[in-house]
């Protein structure tokens, strides 16, 4: 196996997309998405047996696509590599059992790695960036995640600093979007109709803020309060007979999750001294959230890195990334033991290794 370059195709299906990517190294040859999204709209919502079904029938034709767009064939491949957690059950099940057949059948080495993890990697595949130093805060910000994590080294320190205690923001702007009469997913509805409308229009809390939360929960995150604030005013406006402005309500609401976010993470760069911060996840898509983030940064003294936007969503080429630094740091394949893990924890960066089997 080529441990210089090494090339890798990586499978991601932990939510409701069917990412495959190839990378060579540390460069980008192919990223192809396949998304349910649609499917669940009519939901309002991700249906985990929905996503699973909608993976088996997306994985060989994305996998076609890949190896076309990369131009090459699955027996030119160094390794495949998998998402084994966290996520959806059902939805990892169906990309660990075809990673796990695709190695075998081809006689490649397999690498099961971190979710999360991934997320920090696809930073190192953008071309037009200085590399990635360490140590970095990241703060990974999705559907179903919302982490503030400590990266000492991509490949074997990650440290959890504070993550979401119940709603993760992603989540937070659908339940908002949807009680506001928005289509699926929010995000981008909220962001969109928050371009209309004040911020500073309603004063909705922020979670997890106050001084006599910070000595337990400085780096966590609580968007449950903000959610029900949010559904109480307009309540009361509609229920006193009084206009709900959309585009305000929008705004105060994003501008309350932005805070926070930016807030914590900035906070965590101030107290471990770094001078570096990593946005990743599918929410980092939202407008607001990046132009604070550069501003808030530039004023701390701190750089902010944001990956391009195709590799911020759930992608194989992040997974394929971290295998592949996984491979030129020396790190043996992963064994065929490891399983779908739906809580699989930040720290475990690559499953079921070589270390962990001998054990």
């Amino acid at each position: 196996m080529n441990r210089d370059e090494p090339l890798v195709l990586g499978i991601e299906t932990s939510c409701d997309e069917t990412g495959i990517g190839i990378v060579r190294g540390r460069t980008l040859l192919s990223n192809t998405i396949a998304s349910s999204m649609d499917e669940h709209a009519r939901y309002g919502g991700v249906v985990p047996e929905v996503a699973a079904r909608a993976h088996l029938e997306a994985l060989q034709p994305s996998i076609e696509a890949a190896l076309a767009e990369a131009g090459v064939a699955l027996a030119d491949l160094d390794a495949v590599a998998v998402t084994s957690g966290p996520g959806l059950a059902g939805a990892l099940m169906v990309g660990v059992g075809a990673a796990k057949a695709l190695a075998v059948s081809l006689g490649k080495p397999l690498y099961a790695v971190n979710h999360l993890v991934g997320h920090i990697a696809a930073d190192i595949l953008d071309a037009d960036a200085p590399p990635l130093e360490y140590p970095t805060v990241a703060l990974l910000v999705s559907g179903g995640h919302t982490s503030l994590l400590l990266v000492r080294d991509l490949t074997t320190d990650v440290e959890l600093l504070g993550e979401t205690m119940d709603d993760a923001a992603g989540e937070a702007f659908d339940k908002v979007a949807r009680l506001l009469g928005l289509p699926y997913p929010g995000g981008p509805q909220i962001d969109r109709v928050a371009a209309a409308g004040d911020p500073r229009a309603i004063a909705f809390p922020r979670g997890l803020s106050r001084a006599s939360d910070m000595a337990a929960h400085r780096y966590d995150f609580s968007f449950s309060g903000l959610k029900t604030a949010v559904a109480r005013y307009v309540e009361q406006r509609r229920a006193a007979g009084d206009e709900v402005s959309v585009a305000d309500v929008a705004a105060s609401f994003r501008e309350a999750v932005v805070d926070v976010l930016v807030t914590k993470a900035l906070a965590a760069c101030r107290d471990h001294d770094v001078p570096r911060l990593l946005l990743g996840g599918g929410v980092i898509a939202n407008r607001r959230l990046r132009d604070t983030a550069l501003e808030r940064g530039a004023a701390a003294g701190v750089t902010v890195r944001i990956p391009p936007l195709s590799l911020c969503t759930d992608n194989g080429a992040m997974i394929a990334a971290l295998a592949a630094e996984l491979i030129m740091s020396g790190r043996e394949p992963s064994t065929l033991e490891f399983g779908a893990d739906s809580t699989l924890p930040v720290t475990e960066i690559q499953v079921a290794g070589y270390a962990e089997a001998a054990a």
